[in-house]
């Protein structure tokens, strides 16, 4: 090897996270997937929206990492983290070689109602970015997709639910996610049939017709998870 001709491939890590919250559409009303977005607000890409996420400190560990900058950044504090992928494309960043490892976060009503809105803060519907920088479009085209082959065969659709929900507000979750109309009398008997869910004994108050029973996730919420 000509040790003259080699090229110093120092190589930098950095932590972003993917957020997805449900949210009423701007437009519609109806309930779909926000995330939100930080503003550069230096090269490269100043000026553009991309993921909250920053280097990665020697002193911390991935998903401390990941959650210190999504406090310092929008304020939120995720009961849900699991790391969902690494980027490396050696191209990814203009200026050096930087491999992201990639975190996304599923947060509640109530979490959301927390969240920071601030100059360089901005929450998006997420099927209806804004061009973003680096390759952040493909993390969020991979976190979606993720997310909706997930809800499929997982009970992940409860972290976007309080403790207590009922079949109603599950589907709601599922429709939104999905982006389609599910029939109720099928769903419920295909929620029940999987075994996560167990009934509370109460039913919702407030209602004007026959309130609805309230259900639980058998073993708790989701909550962080880290790859095995």
């Amino acid at each position: 090897m000509d040790t003259s001709s080699a090229i110093d491939q120092r190589v930098s890590l950095a932590v972003s996270t993917v957020i997805f919250a449900l949210r009423p559409h701007p437009e519609t009303g109806e309930m779909t997937l926000w995330l939100p977005l930080v503003r550069r607000i230096r090269d490269p890409y100043e000026g553009q929206w991309a993921l909250p996420g920053g280097p990665l400190e020697a002193h911390e560990d991935l998903a401390a990492s990941a959650r210190h900058t999504l406090e310092r950044t929008t304020g939120l504090t995720p009961h849900y983290l699991e790391q969902l992928y690494a980027f490396g494309n050696v191209d990814r960043s203009p200026d050096e070689r930087v491999v992201s490892i990639v975190y996304w976060a599923l947060v509640r009503p109530d979490e959301v109602a927390r969240a920071v809105d601030g100059e360089n803060v901005e929450w998006f519907v997420a099927d209806e970015l804004p061009p973003l920088a680096f390759d952040h479009t493909e993390i969020i085209d991979y976190a979606l997709a993720r997310l909706r082959a997930k809800i499929t065969y997982t009970p992940i659709a409860h972290a976007f639910l309080p403790e207590e929900f009922t079949l109603a507000e599950l589907r709601a979750v599922h429709e939104a996610v999905l982006r389609t109309t599910l029939d109720p009398a099928n769903f419920r008997r295909q929620a029940l049939a999987t075994k996560t869910l167990v009934p509370t004994g109460t039913c919702l108050q407030g209602t004007s017709h026959r309130p609805p029973a309230l259900f639980r996730f058998e073993a708790g919420a989701p909550s962080t998870e880290e790859p095995r």
